[in-house]
């Protein structure tokens, strides 16, 4: 893994994915049909790896983090049967506390419908839907958390339709202890379990299979950069076991050369 600073120039060269962002009104979002959650079941296997129930992808984690910026494209749902479930998000916190900061897409299965759909959460409160992004699979997505000193800011951009959504909230105890890039088997189960994961097939992170600059990066207290940046003994793979009510698994990749990008792929 090779070390990459963003800096002054690396913050602005973000800045374009963003630059459409403005607030929707309240009567674009809704609770979403799902919720998401803190990492479950985290077993850390001491070689930078780490497994769970419900996610998979990579964390970095560190001290007082401000920013988490991430890209992917939107995978198909294969919807054969049932009612299954795949998000994908970037966020802060949720590694080793139990706030998360985080906003994404989901490709889901109705049956044998998929749907896809936007969203942010300010957990512990609940998952709300965009309902002013129409989102497709195929789709170029780009997102950020930050942090100002007082309250955290969900940006996240269609960057195939243009369009985007932010919205801002202070989360009470917010340890900003990690940084986040994520496929998620959402909640809940009648019971209150995680969701049976959806055949997503292999989902792209990054700017390798996005070309969204500065993606996927975090800052914290020590350090701006791509994943790869972050010292070695604070970066985590993570890859998803079965459970009893979400079986299927998801299984990542090392990290590209550059330190920004990898893929997760599904598993009956």
């Amino acid at each position: 893994m090779i070390t990459k600073r963003l800096g002054v120039l690396g913050a602005i060269a973000i800045l374009p994915a963003f630059a459409q962002v403005s607030s929707a009104p309240t009567d674009m979002e809704r609770i979403a049909p799902r919720q998401h959650r803190p990492i479950k079941d985290r077993v850390d296997h001491g070689d930078g790896t780490s497994t769970s129930t419900n996610w998979s992808g990579y964390a970095v984690t560190g001290t007082s983090f401000t920013s988490a910026v991430g890209s992917w494209v939107v995978p198909t749902a294969t919807c054969t049967s049932g009612d299954l479930y795949a998000s994908f998000w970037v966020g802060i916190d949720g590694y080793s506390s139990s706030s998360v900061e985080q906003t994404g897409t989901d490709s889901d299965c109705v049956g044998k419908n998929p749907s896809y759909y936007a969203w942010y959460e300010f957990y512990p409160n609940p998952s709300f839907e965009i309902s002013g992004l129409t989102i497709k699979p195929g789709d170029h997505m780009a997102a950020k958390v930050a942090y100002n000193g007082s309250e955290f800011t969900i940006t996240i951009k269609d960057e195939t339709t243009g369009k985007s959504y932010s919205k801002s909230s202070t989360v009470k105890n917010a340890k900003r202890s990690s940084a986040e890039w994520i496929t998620e088997a959402p909640c809940c189960t009648s019971s209150g379990g995680i969701l049976p994961l959806a055949d997503f097939g292999t989902v792209l992170f990054g700017e390798d299979s996005t070309s969204v600059k500065g993606t996927n990066s975090a800052t914290d207290s020590t350090t701006s950069g791509a994943i790869g940046a972050f010292p070695a003994a604070d970066i985590e793979e993570i890859n998803k076991t079965g459970s009893s009510t979400s079986p299927q698994l998801s299984t990542c990749t090392t990290l590209s050369s550059d330190g920004t990008s990898f893929s997760c792929t599904w598993a009956p």
